[in-house]
Order: structure tokens, then sequence, then C-alpha cells
């Protein structure tokens, strides 16, 4: 069955779907001899797909890995800084997997990481509004910033529905609250903290959809069941 090119490359753990059509725009990508063009689509069980002269990697077993990030670890795959990255913690899964969405280099808890691009990209779809839950650490609470913290605000130029937001705890000037949004814009809890004039000190995420972090400790991972992938 024909799909298009990049589809098929992000299915074979070459790359994620948008670096696979920036190898195709460079021209790495050829079918049955021929140097692809983004759009083009192709029989990856009939048609010879190389990638700079190598075959296309053979269909690799689907995997799905929850792990607890650390803070100080950023989630893309390249950094020009030489971070730590997330991917280095997973790696000992013995597959190529990528992100699931990000966790930026300060914020620690629930991370995705998968080889099955179709499932990324469905769970990271706007359209399927997946709700992700945070414990939040700040300080500048005063009574009533859980009100404000609760409210719709625009972020680069998008209306974010309004977050549940439950207070856990206060001590003076420090609250700990946990926030479940539906959006994924980006940094956009601390950018939710900004805007009621609060300070984010610590973020945690603890559920993403149905799925929890539950007791996995800080750093390490573990696989999803076959339940928790089709609940996703």
């Amino acid at each position: 069955m024909k799909e298009r090119l990049q589809k098929i490359l992000s299915a074979r753990g070459v790359a994620s779907r948008r670096k696979a059509e920036e190898m195709i725009q460079n021209g790495l990508v050829t079918v049955n001899g021929t140097v692809a063009a983004l759009g083009d689509s192709a029989d990856p069980d009939t048609d010879e797909i190389l990638i700079s002269g190598k075959p296309l990697p053979q269909q690799e077993k689907y995997i799905y890995i929850l792990l607890n990030k650390p803070r100080g670890y950023v989630t893309t795959l390249s950094d020009e800084k030489g971070r730590k990255n997330a991917a280095q913690l997973v790696a000992d899964c013995g597959v190529r997997v990528y992100p699931v969405g990000r966790l930026d280099m300060d914020s620690e808890g629930l991370l995705l990481f998968t080889n099955d691009g179709e499932f990324a990209n469905k769970l990271m779809h706007p359209k399927q509004e997946v709700e992700k839950t945070y414990q939040v650490w700040v300080t500048g609470y005063h009574p009533g910033s859980e009100i404000v913290l609760s409210k719709s605000i625009t972020l680069d130029g998008y209306t974010i529905r309004p977050p549940k937001v439950k207070l856990l705890w206060s001590d003076g000037q420090k609250a700990k609250f946990l926030v479940t949004i539906h959006e994924g814009r980006n940094r956009q809890v601390r950018r939710m903290c900004e805007a009621a004039q609060l300070h984010c000190t610590r973020l945690r995420r603890v559920k993403e959809g149905s799925l929890t972090l539950g007791d996995l400790p800080l750093g390490k991972w573990r696989y999803l069941t076959g339940e928790e992938v089709n609940n996703l």
C-alpha cells in the first residue's frame, strides 16, 4: 500500500516526520532510482526506497516508553549547546526512539518515547486535546491566585481553554497547584503562571491522557502496556 514517504521513513525509525521531510527536500531519498520530491508516495513492500544510498530499514517492532525525566535534560534530539539529552536516558532500550512532545529543560516528569511515528503524530495533534496534568510549585502566591491562574489567556495568538486548577497547599507566598491543560503551547504552564503574577519554581508532569507517572523513580523508564497504548 502506498503512503507518503515521510510517513514511511518515520514509521521505520529513520527520522521524525519533520526531519524526514527535510531529507526528502535535500534529495537524500530515492524511489526506484529516482530522487524523490516532497509529497511523493511509495509502497515500502514493492518499491526500492534508499536513504543516502542505503536501503530503508526493515519494519521495527513498535515500542512505547514512559520516562520520568529529571531537570537539566533537553528534549530535542540534538542540541547545539551540548546539553544533556533526555533520549540518552532511554538509549538502553536498544531501539532508536523519539520523544512525543516536549518538556523544557527545567521541567520534569512524564515524557513518552516511541518509534511509532503515526502514534506520536496522533497523540500530539491539537484535535486530540489530550489533557496533561502538572504539579506546579510557585512563589508570589496570594489568596485567589488559583482563580486568576484558571482563566483563559492568549498565547502566541492562540486562546487556550480554561485550565483546571486545584490548590494543594499554600504557605505564605509559596503554594503548590495541580494544573490540567488541554494544549501544549511552548512553556505554557510557566507562561500561565507569569500571567497570574506567579513565579514557577518547579514543574512536574504527572499525567497525560489516561497515563500516570505513578511511582516510577526519577531518571528511570518503563515500557507501556498494550492496554495503556490503546487507551492513549
